[in-house]
This record gives structure tokens, C-alpha cells and sequence, in this order.
């Protein structure tokens, strides 16, 4: 590459450049203007709104099919253990994803791997439709979860590098917003339940779930096409891999800077600014890095653990307690995600730039403590009072995972490390979560089959996991400048 051309992709959709030019001589002055820009950024928000897609599709999968379980269990003769691996498949996949992911993202782009997703998620979703056993449909969500995997890495990173350091909006609130996504997804998922189970006729109703994860691959097509028009390279990495040019191109599509290339800029990637290998995953855990990735770690297992065995289990739950119909059980579910998880998400973002990732996660682990201990004393209502306490104990966890652990663990992950390290960063972080999504989806069919509402002494480890790792380690990622990093040789 020379320092008249760029391989860098530009959207196809911009602004226009406005006021003085902006003089560009090396890699850190393009994160800084990034993380200091009061220029109107309306594509730099749609490229972050964008990023959020593979996001929703991996939440929309999993409320699907949380309600589908029991037709698919029905019409495969699936075993509990059966139940567990279709359940746990995508979760599976994802890890698998995310450790490739992690690594494509640093070395090819996030453009590229960005595009490239979207496909697992299309034919993913069709296979699933049109599964004629349990073998092929755990297939297909082994494929979207490769998809998920790869996609939420580069997503990430894409969120952190097109949002400033301090301030509304900042880059810890812009990744919060993954979690009122993943919400707002298995809202409408149940919806979308709830609209097909409405006008089925009951003769059909076994085509429920299979209408509603064949419906995944609209939302994956649409976010393919929007992408393709409005999704630019990450103008971070560009930089840090010598191309000032395309930088500076993002830099005016995006923000609207009137960026300009020095003449005698440095066109060499930093000597600091680690090159993409397999051998950054060791990077992690070494010097500074390594206390930064157990607490990232620790949080981001304890989180997927509990939340996948609660929110996966939710309609199994709800109708335990209550005894009532699917159409209660789908209110009911819609009601809790909404008036709680996806309130707790928006709180997030609303508020981490002002009180920080580590109070609120802490303070989020807190309610769902309290929510399982209750939940297991407790145990199965025997009245509506108790069926109403048990409800409310639903509602603190969601409420807890929402404006906590739920957003903030990829807040940990993602502004750990610097450019160089994200994408493995976020790919290791991933991979380790997914495992615990995956133990967590295996585990909770035949847990809850053996110890019933017992079951609830056990989840409640993962959130006192979360405390104890917090307290530990005392890390807090918002509103600090971890790209600077690359520049000033932190190891």
C-alpha cells in the first residue's frame, strides 16, 4: 500500500465534510479526533446501529425457539438430553466463531468479516425451517451460532471504534446498547409468536417453530443489503494498519471531518501496534491484560450462565408457576422482557457514562442474587401470592441483568484491549461465554428435571461468582483512552 491509495471500503452513504481541514500525520491522531469529534456523526450512529444486527439476530433465535421447545421436543421424541443439544447447538457454534472471529477481525478488517456473517445467519435460519429431524436442526444452529460467533467480535469492535471517549454517547454507552437490542429481539420474537400462534389454526400449530426461525433469515437479508450501503472499514484499524488515507476517507463519510493526510505523514503502522496473529490470544494474559481478562472472563461466564437458564427457561418457568395457557405465558414472558430487561438495558446507556461499568454491574449481580435466593426459597408457589412473589423475583433478575452484567460484560471485553487486541480480546471473551451458554442450555433441561425449583441454588452461583471477581479486581473500562495503548508500548 502507498500513500496515494487505500484498500479501506467507504460507505456508499455519507456525509458531506464540513469546516477546517483537520491535518492527519499519523495512526494516533485518528483516534483521537474519534474520541474528541463534536462533529455531526448521523452515519457514524447508523454504522453503530448497524453493528447491532447480528446481535438481534442471536437474540431473536433464542426467544424463538425457547418457545418452540416443547413442539420440537414432541415431534423428534426428543430425550432431555436430546432437548439439550438442539438447545445448546448454536451456543456451540458460537464458540467456535468467536475464536475465529477474534483473529479475522484483526487481521483482514472489520469490514470484510462484517459482510461475510450475515450469510451463516440466512442459510442458517432456512435450514432450521425445514429440518426432518432433531440431527439436521441442531446442524443449522450449530451454522447460525458460527455466524453469531464471528459476528460479535467484529461488532464490537465496531461500536468502539466509531463512538468518542467521554461524554453521552460515549463508547462504554454505545455497547450497553447491545443488551437493550438483544431485548427489544426476544420481544419481538415473542411477537411474532404470539401473532403466528393467533392465526394458526390449531391443526397446524406444530408449524409454529418452524415458521418462526425460518422467519430469522428476513431481518438477516434486510441487514445484509443496509450494510452493504452504510457500513465502512473501522477508520481505528485502518489507521493502525498504515492506510491514513482510508482513515481519513471514513473520517469524512462517517463524521462528516474534513480529514485531510499530512504530506509528510508516518504511512508505518506504529512499531508499538501489535501485528494480527494466533499469538495475540497469549497477549491477554499477560502484564496489565491479565487482570483486565479474568475479570472480563469471570463476569462474562457467571453472566451467560445465569441469564441462559433463566431467560431460556422463562416460558417453562412462568407456566409452571401460573398452570395457565401458552397465550398467558407468552404475555407474561413479553411483559417481563420488556417492562424489565429491555427497561434495564436503556438505564445502561443512559447512565454508564456518569456512574461507570463497574458500580453498575456490581450493583446488577446484587439483584440477582437477592432474585435466585428468593426464587429457591421459595421454590413452586403454592398460591397466587407466592406465584406473584415469584414473578417479581423474575423481574428483579432481568431488571438486574438489564442495567448490569447484561450490558456491561461486553463493555469489560471490548475496552480491555486496544485496536491491535479487540478482536481477539472480545473473540476470547466470546469464546469462554459461549461456553457457559452452552453448559448453561445443556445443563438447565436435566437440571430442571431432576431438582425442579432446587434448581435455583444452583444458578445462584454464577452471580456470586460475578460479585467476588468485581470485588477482586477493580477495573473500570469507561471513559478511558485504552487505544492510546498501541502508541505508548503498555504491556
Amino acid at each position: 500500500m502507498t500513500d496515494l491509495t487505500s484498500s479501506a471500503h467507504v460507505a456508499v452513504t455519507g456525509n458531506t465534510p464540513t469546516g477546517e481541514a483537520v491535518t492527519i500525520h499519523r495512526a494516533a491522531d485518528v483516534s483521537h479526533l474519534i474520541n474528541t469529534s463534536t462533529q455531526a456523526r448521523s452515519n457514524a450512529r447508523i454504522v453503530i446501529g448497524i453493528a447491532l444486527g447480528g446481535v438481534f439476530l442471536d437474540a431473536y433465535d433464542l426467544g424463538a425457539l425457547a418457545f418452540g421447545m416443547k413442539d420440537v421436543t414432541r415431534e423428534f421424541g426428543l430425550s432431555p438430553t436430546g432437548a439439550g443439544m438442539v438447545a445448546s447447538a448454536i451456543a456451540f457454534g458460537a464458540i467456535i466463531g468467536a475464536l475465529i472471529g477474534g483473529y479475522l477481525t484483526d487481521k483482514i478488517g472489520r469490514y470484510r468479516v462484517f459482510m461475510a456473517d450475515m450469510f451463516f445467519f440466512v442459510f442458517a435460519a432456512l435450514a432450521c425451517a425445514f429440518a426432518p429431524n432433531e440431527y439436521v436442526l441442531a446442524g443449522a444452529r450449530f451454522v447460525m451460532g458460527l455466524g453469531v460467533g464471528i459476528d460479535l467480535p467484529v461488532a464490537m469492535a465496531f461500536l468502539a471504534e466509531f463512538s468518542k471517549l467521554k461524554g453521552r454517547g460515549n463508547k462504554a454507552a454505545s455497547i450497553a446498547m447491545w443488551c437493550p437490542t438483544w431485548y427489544a429481539a426476544i420481544s419481538i420474537s415473542y411477537l411474532l409468536v404470539l401473532f403466528f400462534y393467533s392465526v394458526l389454526p390449531e391443526a397446524h400449530s406444530g408449524l409454529l417453530w418452524r415458521i418462526i426461525l425460518g422467519f430469522g433469515a428476513v431481518p438477516a437479508i434486510l441487514i445484509i443489503c443496509i450494510r452493504s450501503r452504510y457500513m465502512s472499514e473501522s477508520p481505528v484499524w485502518a489507521a493502525n494498519q498504515g492506510d491514513l488515507h482510508g482513515a481519513a476517507a471514513i473520517l469524512r463519510s462517517s463524521y462528516g471531518i474534513n480529514a485531510q493526510v499530512a504530506k509528510d505523514a508516518d504511512f508505518v503502522p506504529a512499531a508499538a501496534t501489535r501485528r494480527a496473529s494466533w499469538r495475540n490470544y497469549g497477549e491477554l494474559l499477560k502484564g496489565v491484560y491479565l487482570r483486565r481478562t479474568l475479570l472480563a472472563t469471570v463476569t462474562a461466564i457467571a453472566s451467560a450462565f445465569a441469564y441462559n437458564a433463566v431467560a431460556f427457561g422463562l416460558p417453562v418457568i412462568i407456566s409452571s408457576f401460573l398452570a395457565q395457557s401458552m397465550l398467558t405465558t407468552i404475555l407474561v414472558s413479553l411483559a417481563l422482557n420488556l417492562l424489565f430487561a429491555f427497561v434495564g438495558g436503556i438505564l445502561a446507556v443512559k447512565l454508564v457514562p456518569k456512574f461507570g461499568a463497574w458500580k453498575m454491574t456490581t450493583l446488577g449481580y446484587s439483584f440477582q442474587f437477592a432474585a435466585l435466593l428468593g426464587l429457591a426459597l421459595i421454590g413452586r408457589p403454592a398460591d397466587g401470592a407466592e406465584a406473584a412473589i415469584s414473578i417479581a423475583m423474575l423481574a428483579l433478575f432481568l431488571l438486574g441483568q438489564g442495567f448490569g452484567p447484561g450490558s456491561h460484560t461486553m463493555t469489560f471485553a471490548s475496552l480491555s484491549y486496544p485496536t491491535s487486541l479487540r478482536g481477539v480480546g472480545v473473540g476470547f471473551n466470546q469464546t469462554l461465554m459461549r461456553g457457559s451458554s452452552t453448559l448453561s442450555l445443556f445443563l438447565f433441561p436435566l437440571l430442571s428435571a431432576a431438582l425442579g425449583t432446587n434448581v435455583f441454588w444452583v444458578i445462584a452461583l454464577a452471580p456470586l461468582a460475578g460479585l467476588v471477581a468485581l470485588l477482586a479486581i477493580r477495573w473500570e473500562p469507561s471513559g478511558y483512552d485504552v487505544d492510546a495503548e498501541d502508541f505508548a508500548q503498555i504491556s
